[in-house]
């Protein structure tokens, strides 16, 4: 049975962020360690947050899918930056997608969040997706950013430092038999690129994107 999108509910009194030694480690365990941990972006003060249900990764100059096949770039400048580090780019000149750098410095790798469950800030979210089902609200990378307002003022955010206006917190990991793994969603490239399983996410969960 597919599970129901959860009520809003209260932030724990305990609020746990991932520090960037998590972020540090090879990309796929990273990736796979992202589900159901919560992405919060902070409005006037106010907490607005999604539980992190599909991610896709992406990993150094040979992965002829990501950004950084083509080599450092100013586009993808930060992909080489430090780990805990927010990559914004636009996508059709009109959607913006939000990826967290991994690795240590010096080695582009990033991971894509494709999509969350909205948990906190709901009715600023819903006012962002007028006519949109709560189901739909952040189910696409487009999505994610429209919803939680992440745009380019984001890009080489470091969400890991004290004042973040953007982070992640520990939220409930997810147990391997509720996780599946495919091909990354319509990415270009070799055989290799298209065939990958570097996609990760919660297992028939509504808010996974198609």
């Amino acid at each position: 049975m597919a599970q129901r999108i959860r009520l809003e509910r209260s932030a724990p009194e305990a609020i746990q962020r991932l520090p960037r030694a998590f972020f540090e480690r090879p990309t796929l365990e990273v990736a796979r360690d992202l589900l159901g941990r919560r992405l919060v972006r902070l409005v006037r003060g106010r907490r607005v947050s999604g539980r992190i249900v599909e991610v896709e990764a992406y990993i150094g100059e040979e992965d002829q899918a990501s950004h950084a096949s083509v080599g450092r770039t100013a586009r993808n400048a930060v992909m080489y930056g430090p780990p805990g580090h927010a990559y914004v780019y636009m996508i059709y000149g009109q959607h913006y997608c939000l990826n967290i750098v991994t690795e240590p410095e010096g080695f582009p790798a990033a991971i894509l969040i494709r999509a969350l469950e909205p948990e906190e800030g709901l009715s600023w979210i819903a006012r962002r997706r007028p006519g949109i089902p709560m189901r739909d609200w952040l189910r696409g990378p487009g999505r994610v950013c429209a919803g939680l307002g992440i745009d380019r003022s984001f890009n080489g955010h470091d969400l890991c430092a004290p004042d973040a206006q953007l982070w992640v917190e520990a939220g409930e990991p997810i147990p391997d038999d509720q996780v599946a793994t495919g091909p990354r969603v319509r990415v270009r490239g070799d055989i290799l690129a298209r065939t990958r399983p570097w996609r990760f996410y919660i297992r028939a969960h509504p808010c996974v994107s198609d």
